[in-house]
């Protein structure tokens, strides 16, 4: 079904003529009238008949239902480029981080000043329903980070490489990371892994290509890591962590996420790096923070689990439950759509007439 009316310069209509329909006339109301036929103001021929008017090219006129970019910020800010967030680290203001898998979602997030959107390989299961974020494929990714490179005019956008896309070989990887900023339109990319990435890592920075790294819990990993368990608990653990870290500092990484990682740990590494970490379920001695959007939004059924780092900020599920049920609730008792989202119509009671026995003759023709 069409969203969307469009009366197009130059484009006419035919000019068939159809009993008691007049409004369909040939006549042209640029063109004088002649002598044999006056017009009169409720003639069809008219220069002042709406209707005759209306089959005539006017300038484009469009009435949609949807505005894809909507109205600007009314602050704009600059583009969070690699300097900004240089920037914010060197004066210890937190980074803020939120990921995004569509152009509402980093619609959304761009305006509220975020200066991180992450294209995230969670995407998989909050947006596409799978069952983990091992499904989601590098074309898949893709067109998401085309929706959100659409939106986001000031954040500092990243893409994921998800599982399968990089761990093969730096050449793999860093041919995933050139179709992310080509194709997906994105300003970095992500990947997982420590010390046993840093070559990948060190590929795909000298091509000149940015990338955020990954340690701690590493989704893609979590079957090697007995599932979605806390990294950094243990003296062991944790001091491969801080070399995972330093590796991946000395590869070229711009900024390094640190996922379920004891805030002590966490705050430990963040100093002994020049880079910024980026914590979820790390603590707030980390350089910044990100969530998934839809966890801290509420965007999801009641019962659902979420993770003991996650803070809910809203409640999107309750209100457009609300929202939605209202709705059908009009529907159902004809409330919606009320004569105010309803458009006037142009023709006369007469021309109307003419439409409405055009209707009954073309039934009866049918039969």
């Amino acid at each position: 079904m069409s969203r969307a009316f469009v009366n197009v310069l130059g484009r006419t209509s035919s000019t068939t003529t159809i009993p008691h329909l007049h409004l369909l006339s040939p006549s042209s109301p640029s063109s004088p009238s002649s002598p044999s036929s006056p017009s009169s103001p409720s003639s069809p021929s008219s220069p002042s008949s709406p209707l005759s008017r209306a089959r005539f090219p006017v300038v484009q006129i469009k009435w949609s239902s949807h505005s894809p970019l909507g109205a600007a910020p009314a602050n704009a800010r600059k583009p969070v480029t690699i300097n900004t967030l240089q920037s914010l680290y060197r004066k210890n203001e937190p980074i803020t981080m939120i990921t995004a898998h569509d152009f509402p979602s980093a619609h959304v997030a761009d305006h509220a000043g975020m200066d991180m959107v992450l294209v995230g390989d969670s995407l998989a299961m909050v947006a596409l329903g799978m069952e983990d974020t091992s499904e989601v494929l590098l074309d898949e990714m893709l067109l998401h980070c085309k929706s959100v490179a659409r939106a986001t005019k000031g954040a500092f956008t990243i893409g994921d490489l998800p599982m399968g896309s990089y761990e093969i070989s730096p050449e793999q990887a860093l041919a995933s990371a050139i179709r992310v900023i080509k194709e997906g339109r994105m300003k970095s990319v992500k990947l997982e892994g420590g010390k046993e990435m840093a070559p990948t890592i060190a590929k795909i920075t000298r091509a000149g290509i940015p990338v955020l790294a990954h340690i701690g819990l590493t989704p893609q990993r979590q079957n090697a890591l007995g599932g979605f368990r806390v990294q950094g608990k243990s003296t062991a653990s944790a001091v491969k962590l801080l070399d995972d870290a330093l590796a991946i500092q000395e590869a070229g990484a711009y900024a390094v996420v640190v996922e379920a990682v004891p805030a002590e740990v966490a705050a430990a590494v963040t100093k002994a790096l020049r880079i910024p970490t980026i914590g979820i379920g790390a603590g707030n001695g980390c350089s910044g923070q990100v969530l998934v959007q839809v966890d801290m939004l509420g965007h999801f059924p009641p019962g659902r689990f979420l993770p003991k780092f996650v803070k809910q900020y809203g409640n999107v599920w309750e209100e457009s439950m609300r929202a939605i049920q209202d709705y059908k609730t009009e529907v159902k008792s004809r409330a919606y759509p009320a004569p105010e989202h309803t458009y006037p119509m142009s023709m006369s009671k007469e021309q109307f007439s003419d439409f409405e026995k055009l209707i009954e003759e073309t039934r009866a023709k049918s039969g």
